[in-house]
């Protein structure tokens, strides 16, 4: 303890999760004009093991740090995959990264989707726009547990045919049995066959068995917070519903309070939240 009572603490005391680990950008993807996949390897080789649903807080040196869900397969861990738009300062330096490049990780922080509550039920996904990302890890689990599931169904959304994200892998998905996909855009092109119209537009005809779903829901929060309602509606248990909340997290272990919700902090004690947990905080205009 120093001469005005405060305790001695040298920088390399500060709690680990405020530490970045070197990472190299292994691979990048484009996957629209304004959205990039990039694969990252620890530079120490170390292997980093996540759940589906947690998120990394990636540094890029002299800009700052983001919050990105980590969208690549829970069972593989040598590697982290993130799908990201750039929207802002952070986000347009990680897109423009190429391969070789170095960022800081933080992570992997916040809790996971609960996956085990989708066994021997159905299991839907909703995503709208960007949110498929987040979602993506559901859907490698999904895929190798198939025989542990009644049925999985794709619910997603976006603005325009040429917004798909992940298109071909999509188009790959519903030729698996008992996997269905359900796609909309708000806007049409004289190209695109499909539905026209918001993502619960889908819902109903989507749904087998609503009592025995397990629903998992990504997407702009306004998005989110119709969905939860037209699930609700058709007879999902409002238990069943999960919910990512991804919101203003800056600092990712909820010392800023920047993603405050009512009572909670997304990056604390989220992202993932049961429907009950948030439906009437969603609804307060601006909180």
């Amino acid at each position: 303890m120093n001469a005005i009572g405060q305790l001695d603490r040298s920088p390399l005391q500060i709690d680990s999760g405020m530490l970045p680990r070197p990472f190299v950008v292994r691979s990048r993807r484009e996957e629209m004009s304004d959205c990039v996949t990039l694969e990252l390897a620890a530079l120490d080789g170390e292997p980093l093991a996540f759940e589906a649903g947690q998120f990394t807080m990636l540094y890029v040196h002299g800009v700052g740090e983001v919050a990105i869900s980590i969208s690549g397969d829970p069972a593989v861990s040598d590697s982290l995959i993130h799908t990201i738009r750039a929207v802002g300062a952070v986000s347009q330096a990680l897109c423009g990264l190429s391969e070789g490049d170095r960022v800081g990780v933080r992570g992997p922080l916040g809790n996971s989707w609960p996956l085990e509550r989708a066994v021997g039920k159905h299991l839907m996904i909703v995503a709208g726009g960007l949110g498929l990302a987040p979602v993506r890890p559901i859907i490698y689990w999904a895929l190798a547990n198939r025989d542990r599931l009644k049925s999985i169904d794709i619910v997603y959304g976006t603005r325009a045919p040429d917004q798909i994200l992940f298109a071909p892998q999509l188009l790959g998905l519903s030729t698996t049995d008992g996997l269905r996909v359900g796609m909309t855009v708000d806007l049409a092109d004289q190209d695109w066959r499909g539905q026209v119209g918001v993502v619960t537009d889908l819902i109903p005809s989507m749904l087998r068995e609503p009592a025995e779903t397990v629903a998992m829901v990504c997407g702009p929060e306004i998005m989110m917070r119709f969905t939860g309602q037209a699930l609700a509606a058709a007879g999902v248990p409002a238990e069943e519903i999960f919910l990512s909340m991804e919101r203003n997290m800056k600092c990712g272990i909820g010392w800023c309070g920047h993603c405050q919700l009512g009572p909670h902090l997304i990056c604390r004690d989220g992202p993932v939240f049961p429907y009950p947990a948030v439906r009437d905080l969603m609804s307060v205009w601006e909180l």
